[in-house]
């Protein structure tokens, strides 16, 4: 049985180049180690996605919407279901005094912004820099090695998964919630308060929910501030999300 638009699931994978054997990226933090890709900095975890909600690449989507729980598969993505392929007109010549200070610094493979566009340096002479815009690995055909590791089910696992995957790390386990039928209440915990993008993180949470868990009318952020050697709190500040009425007018940001 494949699984419905907006089913949430966990999954694991690890993503190679076809013609190089380049690895991408993995889940997994052994299958890192091993292609010597590890990050010490990045969390290794299951993915949560949501089926047919772009939440991880289009031809990778629909492999796994056909899957089930439990099941692993090798599928093989062509550039028009990954990255797409390649746009020559994304390639640029750009004079190299538009890089200022940096212009002398300039190589072959070095990763530039120009225009709030981000691109890679091809080709160096003449005064100029060639600049490619278009991915990394656009016009590549990929492979996924994935595992779909389980379905969320009830709706409290639906929260805890989706708090997860706004507040990084452990944060995520840290925020604590309160489901009602047409309520959540979720409070947030002291090392979350001065976290860059806060504001932003808790709209995204509200509108995964709304999103998520129709029933839900009202999300409300608590920030408690205890004072030390006292259990309750001295103040709360509570910051409702948007109703679904609203939703519209304050969609959540969406994640690559």
């Amino acid at each position: 049985m494949s699984f419905e638009k907006g089913t949430l699931i966990y999954v694991n994978y690890t993503a190679k180049v076809k013609d190089t054997g380049e690895a991408i990226e993995s889940t997994v933090q052994e299958e890192a180690k091993k292609l010597n890709i590890f990050d010490a900095e990045r969390r290794y975890e299951p993915r949560l996605v949501s089926i047919g909600e772009d939440w991880v690449l289009k031809g990778l989507d629909e492999e796994i919407s056909k899957m089930q729980t439990g099941e692993r598969k090798t599928v093989e993505l062509s550039p028009e279901k990954a990255w797409g392929e390649r746009d020559p007109s994304l390639l640029r010549m750009i004079p190299i005094r538009k890089f200022g200070e940096k212009a002398g610094e300039l190589s072959v493979g070095d990763v530039v912004e120009v225009d709030n566009r981000v691109g890679v340096i091809r080709f160096i002479g003449s005064g100029r820099a060639q600049v490619d815009f278009n991915h990394r690995l656009a016009g590549k055909t990929l492979i996924y090695d994935v595992e779909v590791v389980r379905k969320v089910e009830t709706d409290d696992e639906k929260v805890r998964s989706l708090i997860r995957r706004r507040f990084p790390g452990e944060l995520g386990e840290m925020v604590e919630f309160t489901l009602a039928p047409e309520e959540l209440n979720v409070e947030i915990p002291v090392t979350a308060f001065m976290a860059e993008g806060l504001q932003v993180t808790k709209r995204g949470v509200a509108n995964d929910v709304i999103h998520f868990l129709p029933s839900v009318k009202k999300v409300t952020f608590k920030e408690v501030y205890v004072k030390q050697g006292e259990e309750k709190a001295e103040g709360d500040k509570e910051t409702p999300a948007p109703t679904e009425e609203k939703k519209e007018e304050a969609p959540a940001a969406p994640v690559a």
